[in-house]
């Protein structure tokens, strides 16, 4: 078919005289050079949408993958660290293989996601992790300095275990960036865990931890911590390393592993 459509343009430009037969051979050829440039180019672009698209992460822990693939840039040689005490909320066996030093703010939505991270991480290596909680809430959380004093009131009526009972209903039940469980509700939740309210609210009042939960964000600081969540790993050889961030399930277990 193109052959026929060929020899009657060619016949039919036969029956023209050389200018209007010149001219409508240039008009012609800008018409199809325009088109097949179009073509190329609407390919091009189409092609490039595409790559860049789908290496375009909206999701915090894919970006964390990319990074990671990249190069390192989520660990680092931990400062001076704080020794763990009795003091200290902890989950897991005094003589774990290797111990997690969490230092976390309420009211950060990375944190609260890192929370359920941490949860799962503990679960995979029942017996050989000691994991523990450090107070580093961040000053553009308005919540985050109260919640973390209110654990701490939770602690003196119930112990640890009412702290880390407390501490995972605000992470559960918060909705993050700063402001996101209302301070009017910690005595009701208080309440819920069957701690005394009254008490409770005499605690909260009393700004009586302010200084405890200010001195771990300042121990955070000095372990190298800059940002929330960070959590340090001491291995079973006694390395400090810091990781930064809430980084997703398969890289902490990685972590975890080499660090035992």
């Amino acid at each position: 078919m193109f052959f026929m459509c060929y020899a009657e343009i060619k016949k039919a430009f036969g029956t023209l005289d050389s200018k209007t037969s010149f001219w409508l051979g240039f008009v012609v050829s800008v018409l199809v050079l325009g088109t097949v440039g179009f073509i190329v180019m609407l390919v091009l672009f189409l092609t490039g949408a595409d790559n860049a698209s789908s290496g375009f992460k909206t999701d915090k822990t894919a970006a964390v993958d990319n990074k990671q693939a990249a190069g390192n840039e989520y660990t680092e040689s931990a400062g001076t660290v704080a020794p763990v005490t009795d003091r200290d909320h902890s989950r897991g066996p005094a003589d774990a293989q290797i111990t997690l030093i969490e230092y976390s703010d309420f009211e950060c939505p990375f944190c609260k996601k890192f929370h359920s991270t941490m949860k799962e991480v503990y679960d995979t290596y029942p017996g050989k992790i000691k994991w523990v909680y450090r107070h580093y809430p961040l000053s553009f959380h308005a919540n985050a300095g109260k919640e973390a004093e209110a654990t701490e009131c939770a602690y003196e009526l119930g112990g640890h275990e009412k702290f880390w009972q407390y501490a995972d209903k605000i992470y559960e039940r918060t909705t993050s960036n700063g402001t996101g469980f209302a301070l009017a509700d910690l005595p009701k939740l208080a309440a819920e865990l069957g701690l005394n309210k009254s008490a409770f609210e005499t605690c909260l009042n009393s700004n009586k931890y302010a200084s405890y939960v200010a001195k771990s964000l300042q121990d955070g600081q000095t372990a190298g911590v800059k940002g929330t969540p960070g959590t340090i790993i001491i291995s079973t050889k006694g390395e400090l390393l810091l990781v930064k961030g809430a980084l997703p399930l398969n890289m902490m277990k990685d972590l975890v592993d080499k660090a035992l």
